[in-house]
């Protein structure tokens, strides 16, 4: 069991953020299965997110990875609000957690999603802080796909301030609020420093101790501008396309063991970063492994690389709800 701010993840194994918890039939196969730990939501906006037939996901022949052009989930972020009540609704004395996924691009947006999330939960009498919570957000700063409608700023996270300190002011009202942030692929040290250096400028003192609104990291999201041809992709559906290229946008985000190593070397660069004390009040954020989780020799290869929770979305769409049974049992 792993305890995140008011969360608890037990077993700590989650599914992430992806087409593959689209829907509420999805998320119910999801909570109900007994290897998942917390059912992470499709990234939502407050309005929904104009899907077309250019957003698809395709695999590679050559290795279980998986390439999407994805933006975010069409449905508004109400509508996983209204799951997460119906599903809660149906399980006598829920515990295991839902962790809401969010996209904003203001301020006001964001400002908007945790005031619903906010309500749901006083519905649900989960803001009790002497019981665990059940809702969890995740703020989504890195969906590699977005050009115009709500786009990725966790590259430049100066530019994210605006929408942090609004998350932030959140969590000074309601230290029950669970907040974590998923975050892009890095691929050098300054990098890291950067997004940490904000992040720890949030950083509140509080009866002599240094608090983060900051409870947990996911890392890492997928990995942009990458490229496969329809000549070494399939699809679930066993179709094949005559064009070029394995998703129609050409490049897309890059998922599954292709990026495993990166992933890994994300985990391992937040793990020593915040464990080192340089970063005191996040000391103790949880760090979520995700990037090429497809086995259970993966799944090892995550914690040792220092995360708390290992989370997985390619084997997910590869595999339906049996991935976290795959991930649970040594070969």
């Amino acid at each position: 069991m792993v305890r995140i701010n008011s969360i608890e993840v037990s077993p700590p194994l989650i599914n992430t953020s992806c087409a593959w918890a689209s829907e509420l039939s999805q998320l119910e196969e999801l909570y109900h299965s007994p290897h998942t730990g917390a059912v992470t939501t499709r990234t939502s906006t407050l309005q929904g997110y104009n899907e077309t037939e250019a957003h698809t996901v395709v695999f590679s022949k050559s290795s279980l990875s998986s390439l999407n052009s994805y933006g975010y989930s069409p449905h508004p972020n109400a509508y996983y609000l209204d799951s997460v009540k119906t599903i809660l609704s149906e399980v006598p004395r829920p515990t295991k957690p839902f962790i809401i996924s969010l996209a904003a691009s203001t301020k006001t947006e964001i400002q908007a999603l945790v005031g619903a999330i906010q309500d749901l939960r006083a519905d649900l009498h989960d803001r009790d802080p002497s019981s665990s919570s059940r809702i969890a957000i995740e703020f989504n700063t890195s969906c590699p796909n977005i050009s115009n409608d709500s786009p990725p700023t966790g590259y430049v996270f100066e530019e994210l301030r605006d929408i942090l300190g609004a998350l932030a002011e959140a969590y000074k009202k309601d230290e029950t609020l669970t907040i974590g942030l998923k975050m892009p692929p890095y691929v050098y040290r300054q990098q890291f420093i950067a997004a940490l250096d904000v992040l720890e400028s949030f950083t509140v003192e509080t009866e002599g101790k240094r608090k983060s609104p900051w409870a947990f990291l996911t890392a890492t999201n997928t990995l942009g501008n990458s490229l496969m041809f329809s000549e070494d992709v399939t699809r679930l559906d066993g179709t094949t396309r005559e064009e070029q290229f394995g998703v129609p946008t050409a490049t897309g985000g890059l998922a599954g063991e292709a990026i495993h190593a990166l992933s890994l070397g994300n985990v391992h660069t937040y793990t020593k970063l915040l464990r080192s004390g340089e970063y005191e009040g996040m000391r103790e954020t949880v760090i979520i492994g995700v990037g090429g989780v497809t086995s259970y020799a993966a799944a090892t290869r995550m914690r040792k690389a220092g995360a708390d929770v290992v989370g997985c979305a390619t084997l997910l769409g590869r595999e339906g709800v049996q991935a976290f049974k795959i991930l649970s049992t040594q070969p």
